[in-house]
């Protein structure tokens, strides 16, 4: 596919940006717009992208040869009614993804419900270590490290696919790998049966799967004839604890699936600096620890909830966490509350909408069904930093701030000494 000009909507995601960063790389011309600009479209507008806040049939330009939106931008939204007034082809973000990956000769796509960001990052932290330059896209930026997207080389290309949408049934990848399945995002493709087909046919589509058993995984999986199935163990990998030890040792795997050395992969991992909005140390001081993390759904809280503990043992745990998706927090909220109930204290932000903007129930019927130290704050950023802060504590603090939406503008106003 050829492009010389398009247009993103919902440019600032996770995943539209990193995209829209390589056609830039490319000498493709970029437009894109989004509900409220961010430090990704920042970044893009200083790579030469010309971006707008907000959603305008005027924000499409003439010269667009093609718009490509987020699976959360309805048909009705003004640039994609003009686009289709004028007959510009559009394309979902994973459409496109999947168009630019099959340039590449070798592609590892990374999809499942956890993980996928981290165990990609690694992957591609991993083969730069030793000497490869892998295209890529992160669906987050490597702490103190480079971009999250590249477009460069054409031998490999290693990159995190979308089940929430169903669009990683259309890569073709050389290697699949997938850390796990849960039923999340059931909802958006049709029910946990549909969801179970998309991944069934992710695993037709890839030559070579690489995944954790598990009874699900193994119900999908099984017919698949070049598949590695790994264990989980006990002993840890490297350096990392918790659900990150797993990760790594997938994306070593993953490397000597691609022929690269076992022994010096796992060297280059060593000092992997993480990736942002994934248990990153946001401050440090004796009394207090501020930490960040994007888990959002039950079985990501509660692997890092214990994860905290794990590192922090003698300090006291107090959480500010944001729900995400109306949708998510109706179908596990007894689960949310159950893991919310192991911290000492919590405050829970409004729900961050995403798709939808109503739901049948809410972030005050979270905290309610939560108990008795989780308490439900709504009002800005600014005054629930202040009322996190202000949160009694009998010793030294872990303050971890828990979300995958708008969360990170809390830091507008709680300490940093990290970035």
């Amino acid at each position: 596919m050829k492009l010389t000009s398009v247009h993103f909507i919902g440019i600032g995601g996770a995943g539209m940006a990193p995209l829209a960063s390589i056609l830039l790389e490319r000498g493709v011309a970029v437009s894109g717009s989004d509900r409220e600009l961010n430090a990704k479209t920042a970044r893009l507008a200083a790579a030469g992208a010309k971006i707008f806040a907000g959603h305008d049939a005027a924000h499409l330009p003439d010269s667009a040869g093609l718009v490509v939106y987020s699976s959360a931008v309805p048909p009705e939204n003004p640039e994609r009614r003009r686009a289709a007034a004028r007959g510009i082809p559009q394309l979902r973000r994973g459409e496109l993804l999947a168009e630019l990956a099959g340039e590449y000769r070798r592609v590892v796509a990374v999809s499942g419900s956890h993980g996928k960001t981290s165990i990609t990052a690694m992957l591609v932290h991993a083969l730069r270590g030793c000497g490869l330059t892998p295209g890529f896209l992160i669906g987050a930026a490597l702490r103190n490290g480079p971009s999250s997207s590249a477009g460069q080389g054409g031998e490999f290309f290693i990159t995190e696919v979308d089940e929430s949408d169903g669009t990683h049934t259309l890569v073709s990848p050389f290697l699949g790998v997938v850390p796990n399945l849960d039923d999340d995002h059931a909802w958006s493709v049709g029910g946990e049966e549909a969801l179970h087909e998309n991944f069934r046919t992710f695993a037709r589509r890839s030559q070579k799967l690489l995944y954790y058993g598990a009874p699900l995984p193994d119900r999908l999986f099984g017919f698949h004839p070049d598949a590695t199935r790994l264990e989980r163990r006990d002993a840890p990998c490297g350096p990392w604890i918790g659900f990150q030890a797993w990760n790594a040792r997938l994306a070593l795997h993953a490397a000597a699936l691609l022929g690269v050395d076992p022994e010096r992969a796992e060297r280059a991992l060593a000092d992997f600096p993480g990736v942002a909005r994934r248990l990153a140390v946001r401050f440090d001081s004796p009394e207090l620890v501020i930490v960040e993390d994007y888990a959002h759904h039950p079985a990501e809280l509660a692997s890092s909830i214990a994860t905290l503990r794990r590192r922090w043992p003698d300090r006291e745990l107090q959480l500010v966490f944001q729900p995400h998706r109306y949708a998510r927090l109706a179908k596990y909220l007894p689960e949310f509350a159950a893991e919310l109930a192991k911290a000492d204290s919590v405050l829970v932000t409004d729900v961050f909408a995403a798709w939808s903007e109503t739901g049948p129930v809410d972030s005050a019927a979270l905290a309610a069904a939560a108990g008795e130290r989780v308490r439900y704050l709504p009002g800005t950023w600014r005054e629930i930093a202040a009322a996190a802060l202000a949160l009694p504590a009998h010793r030294p603090r872990l303050l971890a701030v828990i979300g995958a939406g708008d969360i990170e503008h809390i830091f507008d106003y709680l300490p940093r000494s990290i970035k």
